[in-house]
């Protein structure tokens, strides 16, 4: 892609998300690095100027623990690791505070765990507070709660907090910030995927080494980055140590791999039901069930071959087709037992099965969200 249609996509972009790995702001001695996260904050605050919207999804609380408490290396124990973060996790924020103060700026810290984003009523009053933040000129800057979240720690879960809360604002970019300069085709980092309209073509290339503070990799990037794009949005993977790395980006210079989507943008409430709740079970359909799902259509419970999970009513199940693969997620109407009971069946029949019924559609096609 030339820079004149790099340019052309990022002239679109009015909000963005920003996710700093730990290896981006930590300096040579591995401990946080005061004036990277000033030349963030500056680069943040220019974009500010331009007009955008920024929000900072930061990891950062383990190292700057680990260096406040003095400790040789990263502790392998769960228990260390979250003192860690809690020692430092306070320090992170006071070193963005006195970086974006000289631009009148103040940072605004925001704590997440999994479930926050799963609760609707919670992930509603997320989005709510980080508008009124930004009503405020304040910048939120959002990290895995470490303290009691166990899957942050042990599997760079921030990469894809990152997308949610890119998905939970409808921002037009994520810009997942590391050490590297992008994702290449070679293991020498020579051949460097610049835009990629098919998340496939770079799944094999995905690096699998983990970097010495963070608990990510590249296959955590490309997951964030699929799920911002399966959304209708623009992610990119690229370098957080270079210079003006943020603004040339948006500015559509040629500088990291740059995601596009190639379909229309999801709705918000899609956002939530497929690429945010986990889901509660699987919902097995044959090949009749699975062409109608894909077509958008309600699914049935004479589609339906077998269950998995324990699930109620309102839960999100999986719904995964003949060959094994999920072509689907949706709010069920029916509970686990229920559907067991009514699964093959017409609908004409639930009443002998189930006694009072309410719903002809074990999903609706409104609570439906294609993911395959």
């Amino acid at each position: 892609m030339s820079r004149q249609q790099r340019k052309a996509l990022m002239s679109r972009v009015r909000s963005v998300v920003v996710k700093l790995g730990s290896n981006v702001l930590a300096d040579e001695t591995g401990l946080l690095g005061r004036e990277q996260i000033r030349s963030i904050a500056g680069q943040v605050t220019a974009l500010g100027q331009r007009g955008l919207q920024v929000v900072i999804v930061s990891s950062g609380a383990i190292a700057a623990g680990i260096g406040e408490l003095e400790l040789p290396g990263r502790p392998q124990a769960l228990p260390h690791l979250q003192a860690c973060a809690s020692v430092g996790q306070s320090k992170l924020m006071m070193m963005f505070d006195a970086a974006f103060r000289p631009h009148g700026r103040h940072a605004a810290q925001i704590l997440l765990v999994r479930d926050d984003m799963e609760d609707r009523t919670r992930y509603l009053n997320i989005r709510n507070c980080i508008t009124a933040l930004q009503d405020y000129g304040a910048v939120p800057i959002v990290n895995e709660n470490d303290t009691v979240s166990v899957d942050e720690i042990r599997f760079g879960e921030n990469d894809v907090l990152a997308a949610m809360v890119t998905n939970l604002l409808r921002a037009d970019l994520l810009a997942l910030l590391t050490t590297v300069d992008g994702v290449f085709r070679d293991t020498g980092r020579t051949d460097r995927f610049d835009v990629v309209e098919d998340m496939t073509e770079v799944a094999a290339a995905a690096d699998q080494t983990r970097s010495s503070l963070g608990a990510g990799g590249m296959p955590t990037k490309l997951e964030a980055a699929g799920m911002v794009v399966a959304a209708g949005e623009m992610a990119a993977i690229a370098n957080g140590r270079t210079p003006n790395i943020l603004t040339d980006l948006v500015a559509g210079e040629p500088v990291g791999t740059l995601f596009v989507p190639t379909a229309g943008k999801m709705n918000a409430r899609s956002r939530w039901i497929g690429l945010t709740r986990r889901p509660r079970g699987k919902v097995r359909i044959d090949a009749g069930a699975a062409d109608a799902v894909r077509s958008r259509k309600s699914l049935l419970a004479s589609g339906i071959t077998g269950v998995e999970g324990d699930f109620a009513r309102g839960d999100v199940v999986a719904i995964v087709g003949p060959d094994g693969v999920t072509i689907a997620q949706g709010l069920t109407n029916y509970g686990a037992e229920d559907v067991e009971k009514i699964k093959g069946l017409r609908t004409s029949r639930f009443a002998a099965v189930l006694g009072d019924y309410q719903y002809d559609e074990v999903v609706h096609a409104d609570n439906l969200v294609l993911t395959g």
